[in-house]
Formats: structure tokens, C-alpha cells, sequence
């Protein structure tokens, strides 16, 4: 057994989330199991000159992997590549021994290797390096993961499904990621049904977690090109709560509640300083508890300096954006958190919830068959 390819029906369906449980659950079951994305659009620099997938760095260091990052990331697509690619100032064949080169070299140690692609089956068809092909190529079969649901998701299996035949890639099952729990028993009754005319089992029903859906104040960094003001010591600061403030003082102070993010325009000093107060009188009642609050402070004019003063002696987290309220609001509403590598808790969260929701015993047995 070479590995197994893991490929989404789409995007923000939780394939790095998944492959994050199944590669926990497959180590053990295998006496050596690495980590491979043949192809990354994502990367971050991890010193000068090397450039990696960002997931292959959450793998290789929450996983302890000695695999180079060359072999777990062959293949790069950053921006202007494709044009490149079609103008014939990248050679396709290099790009096929690279990943060929790179499974090769993983299985020197006679292991297993999860290989996660990118997007959906169909993403990489530009440079001939689409998921299905690459999986034909690597020669493993593939585990189609969909968001949990039962008509579209089976539409958007069959679109993926379709193209792997296509490829000749050997398809063994389904998993489906982010089940609402009042849709669950219905779905793992109906999914299967449905998946017996493909005759593919239903491998995992992973249910829908909020935590994992939660931004961090290091996400809302990146999503508004910033840096935290205040707080920077809980840039990993997840809330339970996004409340966008445009109400009296008095109204604001019966809402205040922990974990709380406040979106506000940085002019509305008033609302600041209730949170402030609310803060100390938090620590004053038990110096061990906190009122996990965090801000998105708006608008033209930044917060005055002695704001920002009073926000960092309460350690809170504080990030400004010439952004309006509304308008901020309205891209945290259409944003979703990816997991990094920073983020340990959120990482130890998706392994638990998906390892607990796969049937590895299954899983075996198609990849022996």
C-alpha cells in the first residue's frame, strides 16, 4: 500500500482538517506514516530561498516529520505561474518528476503517505496537474470528502467522481465533514443509500464544530492585512461571540458578556472604555478569571493614544481598520478561518473530532483490498 489521496469537492469543505484526523488515525495503524501536497498554492517562507505549502508546515511540525520539506512540497503554484506555464517557460515534465521524485523518496522508509490535493478534483487541469491526475499519476486511490449534506453534496460528488474515472484514479469511499448535528441521523441513514449505486461506502460522518469554524484574532490579522495593536500576546484568542456595536452605552453595558469580539468605531470611546471597566471589575471579583474580550476598533481615524495605552495594560487584544463597521462586519461574515500552525488548540481540536468519526477498520480493509 503507497498512500491514500485525500481531494475536496470544493473549497472550504475542511479537507486539511480531515486529513489532519485520518493522518493521526493512520499512524496507528501503520508503522511509519508521512505527509505529502504535490501541489501547494499557499505557501509561506520558512527561510530564505525555501518556500513551502503553509499545510505542509502544520503537518510537519504538529507530527514531528523528518521528511524534507522539499519531498512533502514539490510542487509550488505562485502568483504569474500559469501564465509561465502556458507562455512554455515551465517544462510539465520537471513538474512530473518532481512529484514523482518526491513519493519516491517518502517511500524509501517503507511507509504510508496521505497525500492531500488541492480544492476540488478539477483544481490543476490548467497545467495538467489536476488532483485526479495526479493521483493517476502517483498511482494510490483517492477518498472524496464533501460538505455534509445529502443532494448537493452527492451532485458535487458525482462532478469529482466522474473526472477520477476519467483519470483511471480508483475511488474507495466518501467522508462527509461538517454534519449539523440535527441533520446527522438522516444523512448516515440516506448518503449510503445513495452512495450504492457508485457502490462507495460512506467512510466518516464528521459533525459540524464551531470552534473549528472560529476565527482567531491572528486570522482577523491576516483578513484585514494588519497587526494587533494591543494584545498581542493572545493573537490565538478565539471568540465565542462577534457583536458589532452601534447602540447607546447604557444598552452596550447590559450586552457585555465573556468572550466577547467587539467591532466598533474607534471614535466610540465610550464603548472602549464600558469594555475596560467591565475588564477590571472582572479581575477584581477573581483575579484568576478574565473577561476574554478583543476589539476591532474602525473607521477614519485610529484610536487615541491614550486608548490604546489603557487596551494594553488590560492585555487585550486590539486591532484597527480604516475599514466602517458595517463593512467589516460584512467580511468576517464571508470569511472562513483556515487552521495554522500556530494554533495548536484548534489543531488538537480537528484531530479529535474527525479521528473519532472515521471508520479506520473500514479504511483498512478497502486500502488492503
Amino acid at each position: 500500500m503507497k498512500g491514500l489521496f485525500v481531494a475536496s469537492t470544493g473549497q472550504h469543505v475542511g479537507k486539511t482538517t480531515t486529513c489532519l484526523g485520518l493522518f493521526s488515525g493512520l499512524k496507528k495503524r501503520f508503522s511509519h506514516v508521512d505527509y505529502m501536497k504535490p501541489i501547494g498554492q499557499e505557501h509561506v517562507e520558512i527561510k530564505k530561498g525555501l518556500s513551502v505549502d503553509k499545510d505542509v508546515l502544520i503537518f510537519k511540525e504538529h507530527f514531528s516529520l523528518k521528511a524534507s520539506y522539499k519531498d512533502m512540497s514539490p510542487v509550488l503554484i505562485p502568483s504569474g505561474f500559469t501564465r509561465q506555464f502556458l507562455d512554455k517557460k515551465i517544462d510539465e515534465k520537471e513538474l512530473v518528476d518532481r512529484i514523482k521524485d518526491a513519493l519516491k523518496a517518502l517511500h524509501k522508509k517503507n511507509g504510508f503517505v496521505l497525500v492531500e490535493g488541492t480544492g476540488h478534483c478539477g483544481v490543476g487541469s490548467i497545467i495538467n496537474l489536476n488532483n485526479a491526475q495526479v493521483a493517476s499519476l502517483l498511482g494510490i486511490p483517492m477518498v472524496l470528502i464533501a460538505s455534509g449534506g445529502l443532494g448537493s453534496a452527492y451532485d458535487e460528488l458525482m462532478l469529482n467522481k466522474t473526472l477520477c474515472e476519467m483519470h483511471g484514479v480508483k475511488v474507495l469511499g466518501v467522508i462527509l465533514n461538517r454534519v449539523l448535528p440535527e441533520k446527522k441521523s438522516m444523512v448516515e441513514h440516506y448518503m449510503p443509500l445513495a452512495l450504492k449505486r457508485w457502490k462507495l461506502p460512506l467512510i466518516g460522518s464528521i459533525p459540524f464544530d464551531s470552534f473549528l469554524s472560529n476565527p482567531s484574532m491572528k486570522d482577523f490579522e491576516n483578513l484585514f492585512e494588519t497587526r494587533l495593536v494591543t494584545g498581542q500576546e493572545h493573537q490565538l484568542r478565539h471568540s465565542k461571540h462577534i457583536r458589532l456595536v452601534a447602540t447607546s452605552v447604557e444598552t452596550y453595558r447590559e450586552w457585555i458578556a465573556k468572550s466577547q469580539l467587539i467591532i466598533t468605531p474607534a471614535n466610540r470611546e465610550d464603548i472602549i472604555l464600558a469594555t475596560l471597566s467591565k475588564h477590571w471589575d472582572t479581575k477584581i471579583a477573581n483575579p484568576h478569571d478574565d473577561l476574554e474580550a478583543a476589539m476591532i476598533l474602525t473607521g477614519d481615524h485610529p484610536p487615541r493614544h491614550y486608548i490604546i495605552e489603557e487596551l494594553q495594560k488590560a492585555h487585550i487584544p486590539m486591532l484597527y481598520t480604516p475599514f466602517h463597521s458595517h463593512t467589516a462586519m460584512k467580511m468576517i461574515s464571508s470569511f472562513t478561518a483556515k487552521i495554522q500552525t500556530e494554533d495548536v488548540e484548534k489543531v488538537n481540536e480537528a484531530i479529535e473530532v474527525v479521528e473519532k468519526h472515521i471508520d479506520f477498520d473500514l479504511l483498512d480493509q478497502l486500502l488492503r483490498e
